[in-house]
């Protein structure tokens, strides 16, 4: 069917947005022009449809559980998916956070927009585990629309923390990393465009790691801005982390994210501990806005500590790190408007598979029920539509020049340093804003927490949380960074702590 031709009111308009001084015979001509075009558009729509991902293993829709099976608020949706009878997951329960399309199972990325929307395909990702035997048992809940730093925006309902219900679990991969924690699943994917792999694990005393961009495609999930989309392994050791990790990663052909991508053996070295690894404290990665003494010392601490296994450990110093969360929001507001908010959460890119149904889906509710965003998404849309049409892209690509500034310059600190070293969050998990919160409120907690952690999106070098609490019974999270596609060498350093100086605090069960 042809989409349908505009009215000479509906081309008049378009001409004054454009800045188009048109008289209205030019717009009855313009008008006809357009009329051709989407005439000879309509023949896409009677062509047969083109090759998707294909389906490999049967399932059941499953349920969306009740309270009493979901205690702290984790899962969006249950379900049980038998993967092959063998392989290197064989027995492992995985959890799928809830942007990820997992074929014949609802997905609502934390949004009512959403809500009712079955994917017809699996993720690469999904695939993968499954080619490799694992069982997925179900999509954990995430923020809403995955646009939180925070684990209170979700549209069912807040994911509590498990280690003191009334505080966050963080975002936006906030169900799974409870999931984790809790021991309903023995691993879980989550996403990741600004720390929201990283956050939660640290906030609910886990191991998550941000693999290298691109390492891990991202066909099949969700997007925020495509050049800041990660998604990757969140497990309750990095022994799990490197085994998850080995079966998702590698290359795909649909994701124009990657280029040159080749996949390592996680877990040939992981045991070689880190004598002689040069380790950096970055400094510019303390004293940011919120951050407790407890935190800050127990790194410092963890990082003296590691002398002791014969690594060198001395600081070191990037001082454009502090201007990272700037660079990111350049891009991440105004990307984030034009992939998600306009570009319906689907891929980009000449090689990209994109996801017509996903598409459609959010485009045709966003449009109905706008009203219904939550307000990190509202906030998220107003600065990005206004950097956008005040400005027109200037901001963007102001920040885009900056990134090989800012990836440089981690390059040259990892050149001398294996690995750099960092809070994972400034703070410790926080309150969850109670029902008398003001808007104002809630919209700066959902954005306190990552903005030492956002710039390793940009430059796309590999980060992981590695537990180190507890203080007070709360999780600390010290987050290490590694070289692009050092991946390897970064597992192998957290296996080492994992080994001697982390210390997981036992969530109770979900």
């Amino acid at each position: 069917m042809a989409p349908r031709s505009p009215s000479l009111e509906t081309v008049s308009e378009l001409a004054e947005r454009h800045g188009f001084d048109l008289t209205p015979e030019e717009i009855a001509t313009y008008r006809d022009v357009m009329a051709h075009t989407l005439e000879v558009l309509g023949r896409l729509d009677e062509l047969p449809p083109a090759p998707r991902p294909e389906v490999r293993y049967p399932r059941t829709p499953g349920y969306r559980p009740g309270p009493e099976e979901n205690r702290y608020g984790a899962w969006y949706w249950r379900c049980s998916i038998d993967g092959a009878p063998d392989g290197p997951l064989a027995g492992k329960t995985v959890a799928i956070k809830d942007s990820i399309c997992v074929a014949g199972v609802p997905m609502m990325n934390g949004s009512s927009l959403l809500e009712g929307f079955v994917p017809e395909v699996d993720a690469t990702v999904v695939t993968r585990i499954l080619d490799a035997g694992g069982q997925i048992v179900g999509k954990a809940a995430c923020e809403h629309l995955c646009v939180s730093d925070s684990s209170n925006t979700s549209d069912c309902g807040p994911v509590l923390n498990p280690h003191d219900t009334a505080r966050s679990a963080g975002g936006s991969s906030s169900g799974s990393a409870v999931a984790v924690a809790t021991g309903d699943c023995d691993l879980a994917l989550g996403a990741d465009q600004a720390g929201s792999i990283r956050m939660p694990a640290a906030w609910c005393g886990i191991y998550g790691l941000k693999p290298s961009y691109g390492l891990v495609p991202y066909t099949g999930c969700a997007s925020i801005e495509y050049t800041l989309d990660h998604v990757g392994p969140m497990a309750a050791s990095v022994r799990d982390v490197a085994l998850l990790l080995g079966a998702i990663a590698g290359p795909d052909d649909f994701d124009p994210r990657q280029a040159g991508v080749v996949a390592d053996d996680y877990l040939a070295q992981l045991d070689a501990g880190i004598e002689g690894m040069r380790v950096g404290v970055l400094e510019e990665g303390f004293g940011w806005p919120g951050a407790e003494e407890e935190v800050e010392s127990a790194v410092r601490s963890a990082a003296d500590r590691l002398r002791e296994l014969g690594a060198t450990v001395e600081a070191v110093s990037v001082p454009l790190h502090r201007d990272s969360a700037a660079i990111w929001r350049g891009i991440g507001v105004e990307g984030n408007l034009l992939r998600q908010f306009r570009g319906s959460l689907v891929a980009t890119g000449s090689r990209a598979w994109y996801d017509v149904a996903l598409h459609d889906a959010f485009g045709r509710a966003r449009a109905r029920n706008a009203n219904d965003l939550a307000h990190t998404a509202k906030s998220i849309a107003l600065s990005g539509a206004y950097l956008h049409e005040r400005y027109g892209g200037r901001f963007y690509a102001k920040a885009r020049n900056l990134v090989p500034l800012l990836t440089r310059a981690y390059d040259d600190a990892l050149a001398q340093h294996d690995v750099l070293l960092m809070p994972a969050t400034p703070m410790r998990p926080t309150l969850l804003p109670g029902p008398e919160a003001s808007l104002a409120d809630l919209i700066r907690h959902a954005f306190e927490v990552n903005a030492s952690v956002c710039g390793f999106n940009l430059t796309g070098h590999p980060g992981i949380s590695i537990p180190i609490g507890p203080s007070g019974g709360l999780p600390i999270g010290l987050m290490a960074i590694g070289g692009r596609f050092a991946d390897a060498q970064l597992l192998r350093f957290a296996q080492a702590c994992e080994q001697s100086i982390a210390t997981p605090v036992v969530a109770p069960a979900g």
